[in-house]
């Protein structure tokens, strides 16, 4: 049975400032961009569904990377938010799990989405005769699983791990959300299990994904140096410019996060890459993928066409 006195039944998260305006300027700010990012990623769903030229491998893992974002953003920024308006900002035992359990999944599903998405460019530069074959409804259908499941079971294990800690007290957590690394400070016993833990985690869902983005990316840069023509290659590279982008952004900040020493790997630092994940790239996504795709821009002026003549 827990002991009051070793587990406590809430935590206090200490957050971005105790300055009120400042709160309430970053209530406006956060606000409104979780509001375009559901709107952004939303559309996204919308478009590819209702246009059937969008019925494609690429559009496939577009899709589910803008669910995975809407989800991920509203596991702790609508929480976020009302801790903006509160003095007291307290987050259940129970909930607070919940929520490192979905941030966990959610985010290291996206890594994986994203290695996926790599496969298949790669595919559509190297091998194009084979694409439809090698990248069927099964096979995107395989990858897209695999993706989701792996990151539900490795995050039901981080949290496990974590949420079993005694604190001894302790239920100050300096950060925005509840977030492995700040919980496991507050333990008052041997976390050496959570840092294995931690360091198996950080390998399947981001040093192997890098790896597979990495060795697919530099097949197709070598396909794409080889063909003569430069509307040729401009095309090809085309196909793969708003990924490459998503996967930069994203990688690059968790891998810089991942090789620091762990002396220096500060508090305020980790709330900043909280931050980056949880708002700045849920946004970002649909403006990169919507701004940079021909296709999707097409497909909102059909929808948008095909809207404006039913009205009349």
């Amino acid at each position: 049975m827990k002991d009051n006195l070793t587990w406590v039944s809430e935590f206090v998260l200490m957050g971005l400032s105790s300055d009120r305006q400042i709160q309430a300027g970053l209530f406006v700010l956060f606000g409104a961009t979780y509001l375009l990012t559901l709107l952004g990623n939303g559309l996204i769903v919308l478009l590819i569904r209702l246009d059937a030229r969008l019925h494609l491998p690429m559009y496939f893992f577009l899709c589910n990377l803008a669910v995975l974002d809407i989800c991920y953003t509203s596991s702790g920024v609508p929480q976020m938010l009302v801790h903006f308006l509160l003095e007291k900002k307290t987050i259940s035992f129970t909930r607070c799990a919940t929520q490192l359990f979905f941030s966990l999944a959610l985010g290291g599903t996206e890594f994986l989405l994203l290695a996926a998405m790599a496969y298949d460019r790669y595919v559509a530069v190297c091998d194009p005769l084979h694409y439809m074959a090698m990248m069927g409804p099964r096979s995107c259908a395989a990858l897209a699983a695999v993706s989701w499941l792996t990151g539900l079971a490795n995050s039901a294990v981080e949290t496990a791990v974590t949420m079993r800690l005694p604190t001894c007290g302790h239920h100050v957590v300096n950060h925005v959300s509840c977030e492995t690394l700040a919980l496991v400070r507050l333990a008052c016993v041997d976390v050496t299990l959570n840092q294995v833990v931690i360091v198996v985690s950080t390998v399947v869902v981001l040093l192997v994904p890098c790896c597979l983005v990495s060795l697919s990316y530099a097949h197709i840069v070598a396909t794409i140096l080889r063909i003569r023509s430069t509307g040729g290659r401009r095309k090809a590279f085309g196909t793969c410019a708003s990924h490459l982008t998503v996967v930069s952004m994203s990688y690059g900040m968790a891998l810089v996060t991942h090789m620091q020493p762990s002396s220096t790997a500060l508090t305020e630092q980790d709330k900043v890459v909280v931050l980056f994940y949880a708002v700045v790239t849920p946004m970002l996504n649909p403006l990169i993928y919507s701004l940079r795709n021909k296709d999707m821009k097409a497909a909102l002026s059909r929808v948008l066409m095909r809207s404006s003549e039913s009205k009349l």
